[in-house]
């Protein structure tokens, strides 16, 4: 196999089915503003008509994936390709496989059910769920786009309704929230657009297509410092230490559900385009530095759990639990090899899951309490019994609870790094040991959150709490179930990535194979 050619050859689609599934929220909250009754007057429409076709969106995104999609072709499939602006190449080019394929799913059902998390929402609602419908659009366009520009326009379309959605209806300091998420995700933007634009000219012929820039595979100096921009720009979503400081302002501030989406969705954008771009597109660059990814990963994950501790807002603590699993999506993408990447993979469905299962239900009773500071709550599990019960097992899906999904991605992940033997017996051990403290880590300051608001001493002013409603019910159900299903199945979710991932760990080897010899032959 030549590590210079795609993965597989493209399969086109008879209807465009993807872009369908962009377009379609868009068009939805075009209708929005023309929809009877001011902006505040409590009508329902606005919600009414939101959760329609981010339902019927999610229904399209399963009959495609059931229907269409081949899960035993590792390459580029149902491809849309229509010449959009040619003098600056841009094509509005669409396509499916195993990376992106589940997470279009994840993300159409973590955006409908925020929608439905919104039931009660009275301020200007109309411009609420208009923005949840076109971040619906981005989020599916970035999964997606098979062009680099097209790539990069939906990733800086994504940023505006995340901004606007955290500074009008977030917490007290809302804005400096907002203005802090704007900041690092723009500028790390300007680092994705220049190390995509130099590697779209470094070829014979200009190309802004991905499969046509895996080809190039870059490498040297030049591959290294593209490498670096990726790492950097997408780094921040993900987010990596230490450019991760705006994800606890921006879920203590959010409502809860803006953190599902944040948590759910949006920090997986940044794991799969470190491996669309940085594994796929640059996989000499990887070879080099998946020991300083793995390096990386080990800080987030230990540093993520220590920082845990010193949260007293649930929702801030739950933000820092984010920080400390999705190092196990670095650790996995550094392991360089299938069973590695796919751990990196499942991480990201199952972590999507949790997070915004655990935002959801913090949502859930600060409607009732109206606080999230955990010394401010106890006593709760008496009046709470319901919520309490979703609660910790969100929790304990959380910390790797064997017979939850979290537990099969992360000890995935582990025998990846384990059966990698590009890395000494020494580095494996150290990383291993390491990544166990922060798994060691995650029960204490899970369970203990779990402790001081459910147990203890009640707090008078929290005796007469209402109970979790049938809506919230589904909702919660909607998310534990899968998670449930994936743990003691987590064939339904490898099926969906397997052959691309094999595929891409392939190409992996089979370039440091060649980097190998070629060393071997010049020394």
């Amino acid at each position: 196999m030549d590590a210079n050619m795609p993965l597989a050859a493209a399969s086109q689609a008879s209807f465009p089915w993807l872009s369908l599934i962009v377009l379609l929220p868009a068009v939805g909250a075009l209708l929005i503003p023309f929809l009877p009754g001011k902006e505040g007057s409590g009508s329902n429409l606005p919600r009414n008509l939101a959760l329609a076709f981010l339902l019927a969106d999610f229904l399209i995104i399963i009959s495609v994936i059931v229907g269409l999609f081949d899960t035993h072709n590792p390459g580029i499939q149902l491809e849309e390709r229509v010449n959009w602006i040619s003098f600056i190449g841009l094509e509005w080019s669409l396509g499916i496989d195993g990376i992106s394929a589940p997470l279009v799913l994840l993300s159409g059902l973590i955006t409908f059910l925020s929608a439905a998390a919104s039931w009660k929402l009275q301020s200007k609602t109309k411009l609420y769920f208009a923005l949840l419908l076109v971040q619906a659009s981005a989020q599916g366009l970035v999964f997606l786009s098979q062009d680099f520009l097209l790539f990069f326009l939906a990733w800086e379309l994504e940023l505006v309704p995340v901004y606007l959605l955290i500074a009008i209806w977030g917490g007290t300091n809302r804005q400096y929230a907002a203005t802090k998420f704007i900041l690092y995700t723009a500028l790390a933007s300007l680092l994705i657009l220049i190390s995509g634009l130099a590697i779209a000219l470094s070829g014979d012929q200009y190309t802004l297509n991905l499969t046509e820039l895996a080809t190039r595979s870059p490498s040297g100096t030049f591959g290294l410092l593209c490498y670096l921009g990726f790492l950097v720009g997408f780094g921040v979503k993900l987010p990596i230490f230490p450019l991760h400081t705006w994800l606890p302002d921006a879920h203590g501030e959010a409502n809860a559900p803006v953190s599902m989406l944040l948590a759910g969705v949006l920090l997986k954008m940044g794991g799969y385009a470190l491996i669309r771009f940085n594994v796929q597109i640059l996989p000499a660059a990887h070879n080099q530095l998946a020991p300083a990814l793995i390096v990386i990963g080990i800080v987030n994950v230990v540093y993520g759990a220590l920082n845990a501790f010193a949260q007293d807002n649930v929702k801030r603590r739950i933000a820092c639990s984010s920080v400390s699993h999705m190092g196990f999506v670095l650790l996995g993408i550094g392991a360089i090899d299938a069973l590695g990447i796919s751990g990196a993979m499942l991480q990201m469905i199952s972590h999507g899951l949790i997070a915004a299962a655990m935002f959801f239900f913090t949502g859930s009773f600060y409607e009732r309490t109206n606080t999230l500071s955990i010394p401010n709550m106890g006593g709760l599990a008496k009046v709470l019994p319901i919520t309490f019960a979703f609660f910790l097992a969100s929790s304990l899906a959380s910390l790797a609870l064997p017979g939850m999904s979290g537990f099969v991605s992360e000890i995935t992940v582990f025998l990846g790094i384990t059966s990698q033997s590009n890395f000494t017996s020494i580095f494996r051990a150290i990383t291993i040991v390491l990544a166990a403290i922060g798994l060691v880590l995650t029960p204490i300051y899970l369970l203990s959150m779990c402790r001081r608001v459910f147990f203890g001493p009640r707090i008078p002013a929290l005796a007469n709490v209402e109970e979790m409603n049938p809506r919230e019910l589904t909702i919660g159900l909607s998310l534990l179930i899968p998670t449930l299903v994936i743990g003691f199945w987590p064939r339904i979710a490898i099926d969906l990535y397997q052959s691309s991932t094999n595929a891409l760990a392939q190409q992996l080897l089979t370039n440091n194979l060649i980097a190998f010899t070629q060393s071997n032959f010049f020394s």
